[in-house]
Order: structure tokens, then sequence, then C-alpha cells
């Protein structure tokens, strides 16, 4: 487990004063993938035209370049503006497997000022029912953090 409130100082200091959200993406990616060995892909897929996420700032091998918001986790978690944490992504009907090794899956909305949609924030795990409540929450946190204000 990361520790969460020490995650969420790093972050608060070198987002400080940053609006560029591509940015800010490349930024969180690379603390979160870094605060826990659970985590084995994390990355941002961005709200690029309507009903479309394309891949953004990530850590890990690569990702998809491309999900509509009808498909996947990540679709379901833009299109529902939902957390989704799924345990088993082998039992999740319509799973995109970006990547074979992936067993479990986070994926938070990240909204920006007025409650836009900009796109999700995905974690990806190589072991089964890596991620709590807690995670999201925290996680969810952070991203409210730095992003609600732009």
């Amino acid at each position: 487990m990361p520790d969460y409130p020490a995650l969420i100082r790093t972050i608060s200091a070198l987002a400080e004063g940053e609006a560029d959200e591509v940015a800010l993406m490349a930024t969180l990616a690379c603390e979160i993938h870094h605060s826990d060995d659970r985590f084995d892909w994390t990355g941002f897929y961005r709200v690029t035209e309507p009903e479309v996420l394309k891949i953004g700032p990530y850590q890990g091998s690569h990702g998809c370049l491309v999900i509509p918001f009808s498909r996947g986790v990540c679709g379901a978690a833009a299109r529902s503006g939902e957390i989704q944490i799924v345990p088993d992504v082998d039992a999740y009907p319509g799973h995109i497997a970006c990547a074979s090794t992936t067993r479990s899956e986070l994926v938070l909305p990240v909204f920006g000022a007025g409650g836009r949609l900009i796109g999700v924030l995905d974690i990806d795990s190589n072991r089964p029912a890596a991620f709590t409540e807690e995670d999201a929450r925290n996680l969810g946190e952070i991203l409210a953090s730095v992003f609600g204000h732009l």
C-alpha cells in the first residue's frame, strides 16, 4: 500500500502552479506508478473527441492507443463517471486486453473544473484483486486536488 499522505504531499508540491493537463498527467503517472509495486501499468487515457479516449502519459509497457467509451473498463469509467475496481479482468465482460499480464484493474474518471471529464486514470496489476476501496478513495482525492481547478 502506498504511503498516501506522503504521495499526496509530493504530488501537491510537484503540481503547484501547473495548469497544463498533459504535464500534470505525466507527473502523476510517474509518481503513482513508482509508489507501489502492485502497480504494473499506470497511465491516463484522455478524452480527445466525443466518446473516445486516447492514450496519454503512462508508465509501464505499451498500452492501447484508442478506447471508445463503449468498450472495456476504461470506457465504463468514462461513460458512467464512476470508479471501476475489477478484481479479475478475465471475469469482466468486454475487458480489453492491452497486456496479457494484467490480472486486476482500477480506473478512475478524471474531472476538470465544472465537472468536465478530461480522461481516466488506469492502473493495472499483474496480481489478482490488487486494488482496494482505500486505493480508490485516496487516488480520487489526489485527482480532484490536482485537476479540479483546471
